[in-house]
């Protein structure tokens, strides 16, 4: 029996972003503060947090493309400053 297709919600949104916001400070905690005993292995953590956040990423943005409707404020950080980088700076004033 197959089970039902978890449902692609604006709350299921908001989940994929604390996700994505999560790895993302675990990966700058991983390139600051962890201790490795090679380059190799710390480049095999950062490769391995890198895909897992890059799926959920995938989804998210597939998601919002889809129009399902999201809150700007609970935005992962790194989307936040994408957004910062493409909006011109004379027009967020407005």
């Amino acid at each position: 029996m197959k089970r039902p297709a978890a449902p692609r919600d604006k709350y299921f949104l908001r989940s994929l972003h604390q996700e994505i916001d999560l790895y993302d400070r675990k990966l700058a905690d991983l390139q600051k503060f962890a201790v490795f005993e090679s380059d190799a292995d710390r480049q095999e953590a950062e490769s391995k947090l890198i895909t897992k956040r890059a799926t959920l990423e995938k989804t998210a943005r597939e998601l919002s493309a889809s129009g399902v409707e999201f809150n700007e404020a609970e935005l992962p950080r790194s989307f936040r400053e994408q957004a910062d980088q493409v909006v011109p700076e004379h027009e967020r004033a407005s």
